[in-house]
């Protein structure tokens, strides 16, 4: 859906199933809105705020906590990120890309043959 691949903060538990998030919209592109458990990929970032904080004492949380620099610095937001650049390259980029791929690979198979050699 459109919240893909976007960090949000549960605010609030509606019942088993369902939750409410919130991004803040401003820092993350999610407006505030119920979203099945189902969709959701949980981090082990935690913010202290109270049930259905509102969105001012969220961002007030997440700049406290570090939430959002923590975030970037994860192996998944990398991983998320150098996704988002390879999808986003034009075939010129791309091309470019193979090349560089091919010079390491050729790089690395000259250097082990010398080893093997010895």
């Amino acid at each position: 859906g459109p919240c893909e691949g976007k960090m949000c903060t549960i605010i609030d538990i509606v019942d088993q199933k369902r939750v409410i998030v919130d991004g803040p919209e401003s820092l993350t592109g999610v407006r505030r809105h119920m979203m099945p458990v189902k969709r959701l990929l949980l981090t082990d970032f935690k913010s202290q705020i109270s049930r259905g904080a509102r969105e001012k004492v969220l961002k007030k949380a997440l700049d406290k906590d570090e939430i959002m620099k923590k975030w970037e610095n994860t192996a998944w937001a990398k991983k998320r990120k150098a996704q988002a650049t390879k999808a986003a390259m034009n075939d010129f980029e791309r091309f470019k890309l193979f090349l560089a791929k091919q010079k390491r690979s050729k790089a690395a198979k000259a250097i082990l043959k010398k080893k093997g050699k010895k």
